[in-house]
C-alpha cells in the first residue's frame, strides 16, 4: 500500500490539532456514506472500484482492442476531468520519449479539446493528415466549447482521410446516457459508446470510461487499476479509525494547516518527472471541489528537482503560507549507475558506481530538511513503484480525501458554479444566439 507521513507537518501544529478534527472527519465520512452531505447526486464515485465488474472492464477493454487494431494515434478529446485522469496514469507508466519511438504495439495516445489554440489545432491535424487514426471524444452534453470545437475538426478530417463507414469503426462517444448533443451524435452516426454516470463529475471520473477507455488503449492493465483502487477503498472506509486512514489523516491534517496555521497555499510536488500530470488532475480535482465561497486552500504543483531552480528560493524564502506534499516513489522500475570519470572535470566522482536515484533520494530528502528547516511543513506520500495497482490506490487516495477535505472546511466539494462566468462572458463576446442581452451588455461595458 502507498503510505503517509505527516509528522513533517504536525509539527507546526499544536499538540493534538489533527486528532481534534476527529469528530469533522467522522460527521464527514458518514455524510459522505450516508448521502447526507451537500452534492450527494454527485457520489457515485464513492464506490465505484467495489462496484465496477470484470465483465465490465471486459467490455472497455474489447473496444480499446479495436482501436489499438485499427489506429497508429488515437485522439482523446476531452476537457478538465474528461481527459487529466487518463493522461495523468498514461504519462505515469509510459516511456518518456514514447512520441519519438515508432512503437508497433501501442498506438500514440495525443490529446485535444483542452484548449482553443488554434496553431495546436492546426499542428495537431497536419501531424495526422497521413495518420490511420481514430477519436475518442468525452464530453457529457457535447457542446462544451473547446471539446466540441476540436471534434468538429477531427470528424471531418477522419471521415475524409478513412472513409465515413470506417471511421464509424474508430470514433468512440463517451458522454450522457440519454440526453445532449455528443448523444445524438453516437446514435446517428452508430459509434460505439460508453455512459459517463449521471453521479460521477467529471474530476472524479478517472475510474470511469472517461479514464479507463483511453489507459487501456494505451496498453495499460485497466483491471489492475480498478483493483489498486478496491485496495484503498477498503482501507479508507468510514469504519476505518483515524489513526489508520491515511486519507481521513491527509484531510484532516491539510485543513489543520489551513484553519489553524494559517497555511493557504498546498504545494504538491515530485522528484519523478512523470508524475507532471498527476499533479495537473490533482490540481483540478481540490481546486475546483474547495475553492468557493471564498474559501479553500489553492493548489500548486511543481516538479522537483526542475523547479527548485525557478521556484526554489520563493518556497524557501517566500511568504509562509505554504506547505507541501510530496510524492515520492520509493522503487523506479529502471536501474542506472553513475559512471566514473577519469579526468572528473565536474567533481562527481564521488557519486561514482551509485544508482542516479540514489542522488535523487538525496535530493528529495535534503530538500525536505531545507524547507522544513525554512518553515514549509512537509506532508510525504510514498508509493512503492509506479505500476497500475499503486496509481489505482493514489487515484482513490486524493478522491476520498478531497471528499473528507471539502466536507470539513463546510463547502459543497462536488459543484463548481464558478466555471460558468467566463463562459458567459466568451458566448456573448462571440455573439452566441440566446445571449443576446449579455452581449449587449457587456459591449456596452467594454466602450466605456
Amino acid at each position: 500500500m502507498i503510505k503517509l507521513d505527516i509528522t513533517k507537518a504536525t509539527k507546526f501544529l499544536k499538540a493534538g490539532a489533527v486528532e481534534g478534527l476527529e469528530p469533522k472527519v467522522k460527521a464527514a465520512q458518514e455524510a459522505l456514506e450516508s448521502g447526507s452531505c451537500e452534492g450527494s447526486d454527485f457520489l457515485g464515485w464513492l464506490h465505484l472500484p467495489t462496484n465496477t465488474s470484470d465483465k465490465f472492464l471486459d467490455e472497455v477493454q474489447a473496444v480499446a482492442n479495436t482501436l489499438r487494431k485499427k489506429c497508429e494515434v488515437v485522439v482523446v478529446a476531452g476537457i478538465g476531468g474528461s481527459y487529466l485522469g487518463a493522461r495523468a496514469v498514461i504519462e505515469a507508466l509510459g516511456n518518456s520519449f514514447s512520441w519519438l519511438i515508432n512503437d508497433k504495439k501501442n498506438p500514440t495516445i495525443l490529446f485535444a479539446g483542452n484548449n482553443i489554440g488554434e496553431d495546436y489545432l492546426y499542428e495537431l491535424t497536419e501531424y495526422l493528415k497521413d495518420k490511420k487514426f481514430g477519436i475518442i471524444n468525452i464530453s457529457k452534453s457535447g457542446t462544451t466549447t473547446e471539446t466540441a470545437l476540436a471534434f468538429r475538426l477531427l470528424k471531418k478530417q477522419c471521415e475524409n482521410q478513412r472513409g465515413k463507414a470506417e471511421a464509424k469503426e474508430v470514433i468512440v462517444a463517451i458522454t450522457d446516457a440519454k440526453k445532449g448533443a455528443a448523444r445524438t451524435c453516437a446514435d446517428k452516426e452508430g459509434y460505439k459508446s460508453f455512459v459517463i454516470p449521471d453521479n460521477v463529475g467529471g474530476r472524479f471520473s478517472v475510474l470511469t470510461p472517461v479514464g479507463l477507455l483511453p489507459i487501456a488503449v494505451a496498453g495499460y492493465d485497466i483491471k489492475a487499476l480498478i483493483r489498486g483502487a478496491q485496495d484503498m477503498e477498503k482501507a479508507t472506509g468510514k469504519d476505518v479509525p483515524l489513526a489508520q486512514n491515511i486519507a481521513a489523516q491527509y484531510a484532516a491534517t491539510r485543513q489543520a494547516l489551513y484553519q489553524q496555521a494559517g497555511k493557504k497555499i498546498e504545494i504538491v510536488v515530485n522528484f519523478q518527472p512523470k508524475l507532471h500530470f498527476i499533479g495537473e488532475w490533482w490540481k483540478q480535482l481540490y481546486g475546483e471541489s474547495e475553492g468557493k465561497d471564498n474559501k479553500g486552500i489553492f493548489p500548486a504543483a511543481c516538479d522537483f528537482t526542475t523547479d527548485l531552480h525557478s521556484m526554489g528560493q520563493w518556497i524557501q524564502q517566500g511568504e509562509r503560507s505554504i506547505f507541501e506534499t510530496v510524492l515520492s516513489i520509493e522503487n523506479p522500475n529502471h536501474r542506472l549507475d553513475f559512471p566514473s570519470d577519469e579526468e572528473n572535470l565536474d567533481g562527481l566522482n564521488f557519486l561514482a558506481g551509485k544508482r542516479v536515484d540514489e542522488v535523487n533520494k538525496m535530493a528529495e530528502l535534503g530538500t525536505s530538511l531545507a524547507h522544513v528547516d525554512g518553515d514549509v511543513p512537509n506532508i510525504r506520500v510514498s508509493v512503492p513503484k509506479l505500476d497500475e495497482r499503486y496509481l489505482g490506490q493514489l487515484i482513490y487516495f486524493f478522491e476520498i480525501a478531497c471528499g473528507i477535505s471539502g466536507l470539513i472546511q463546510e463547502v459543497n466539494p462536488f459543484n463548481q458554479p464558478g466555471v460558468e462566468a467566463y463562459k458567459k462572458n466568451m458566448f456573448a463576446l462571440l455573439n452566441k444566439p440566446g445571449y443576446e442581452a449579455e452581449s449587449k451588455a457587456i459591449k456596452e461595458r467594454l466602450s466605456k
